[in-house]
């Protein structure tokens, strides 16, 4: 797998909403699938800053995705 790279345009939660709705989930079975709350896809569909990483790459990894540190020239 390779990390994520979000463009400018689109957003953590816009994206995972995006995939969920391509993958015709709704947002239970999302939550049911990845093994985490439903309060939690909520959250984050919403753009709730402050989300536990590990939980953010249990649902990416239900569309071959993670979430991960990714090196820069800024130092």
């Amino acid at each position: 797998m390779y990390p994520l790279r979000y463009n400018l345009m689109m957003t953590l939660s816009e994206h995972i909403k995006q995939k969920r709705k391509k993958n015709g989930l709704s947002q239970v079975e999302l939550a049911e699938r990845a093994g985490v709350g439903l309060r939690f896809v909520r959250d984050l569909e919403q753009g709730k800053q402050t989300l536990r990483m590990d939980k953010v790459n249990d649902v990416l990894a239900l569309f071959g995705e993670y979430l991960g540190p990714v090196k820069t020239d800024i130092v």
